[in-house]
């Protein structure tokens, strides 16, 4: 199975321009499948729904969250389509098996007043303190992923327009514009570039580690957990809130949904309008202000 796993991968970057998470994701999954199978001595040829059932089960037991099990059911139904694709299988085992019921939990954001200071916590001249100040203003500036960051050029961005160019998801482009505030910092943490690394730095990156490479998504986020900690937070606050924060923010704003929908580079309007309910209270006051028999 590993071999049809390989090529799977490959027809995943190639063919479907999957970023590097997210075939490390199917990659993970397919191998902890394949793991699962190895240990109950089942052939590819014999995979069922029942199998399946039982690998969800297994997971259910270590008490893994239902949104990744779901998603390693999902990484599975990919999969078995991709070998009827190579006639490895005649049917698909995962149509029979239901995904589970999502919990939606509320996302975490901050209040404006919280994000103020959150972002004024980096406040030394020092190198990676001033990469710093510019990762969480452009963070929030901008609402962009994580991934979306890290993977940023020095040619995707425009000072002179206060825009940059970010890869989102199947490596769509968008344009995003960012603020005063960011063009500031991002202006400082030039200046300072570098100096890392003696000058021995990745010259096409924007975001640089110490060593001068390309910062990866799980040092930012080692990034902000260490500002979490030094705000004194009493709430899971993490990169992602950054970008919930933005578009609740300018939800509460008056900004449009679907202008909120581009900036964020999601797909379906309905993945934005979970932000309305972050703004109930908003939508009450403007209610009720304005309607005329309210």
């Amino acid at each position: 199975m590993k071999k049809k796993i390989q090529e799977f991968l490959l027809y995943l970057k190639h063919e479907k321009n999957a970023s590097i998470h997210t075939i490390n994701n199917y990659r993970r999954d397919l191998y902890q499948f394949n793991a699962y199978l190895s240990t109950r001595k089942v052939p590819f040829s014999k995979i069922d729904h029942m199998i399946l059932r039982g690998f969800l089960a297994k997971l259910h037991q270590k008490q893994e969250k239902k949104s990744t099990i779901s998603r390693k059911l999902a990484t599975l139904r990919s999969f078995f389509q991709f070998c009827i694709k190579k006639k490895w299988l005649e049917d698909n085992p995962a149509k029979l098996v239901s995904t589970p019921r999502q919990d939606k939990p509320v996302p975490t954001f901050l209040s404006e007043e919280e994000m103020t200071r959150f972002l004024d916590l980096p406040q030394s001249n020092k190198s990676l303190d001033l990469r710093d100040k510019a990762i969480l203003e452009l963070l929030y500036a901008t609402g962009i992923r994580v991934s979306e960051l890290v993977g940023m050029d020095v040619q995707d961005v425009n000072f002179s327009d206060q825009l940059i160019r970010v890869k989102g998801k199947g490596k769509k482009e968008r344009i995003v514009p960012f603020g005063r505030q960011s063009l500031e910092s991002l202006r400082d943490y030039f200046r300072a570039r570098t100096t890392l690394n003696k000058g021995k730095i990745d010259q096409k990156a924007v975001f640089l580690n110490f060593r001068g490479e390309r910062l990866t998504v799980r040092s930012v986020e080692r990034t902000v957990a260490k500002y979490i900690r030094l705000s004194a937070m009493q709430r899971k606050v993490s990169p992602h809130s950054l970008r919930h924060s933005f578009a609740s923010h300018l939800l509460s704003r008056g900004a449009d949904l679907r202008v909120i929908q581009e900036l964020l580079g999601h797909e379906s309007l309905a993945t934005t309008q979970k932000y309305t309910h972050l703004n109930l209270k908003r939508l009450l006051e403007v209610y009720r202000k304005n309607h005329p028999r309210s």
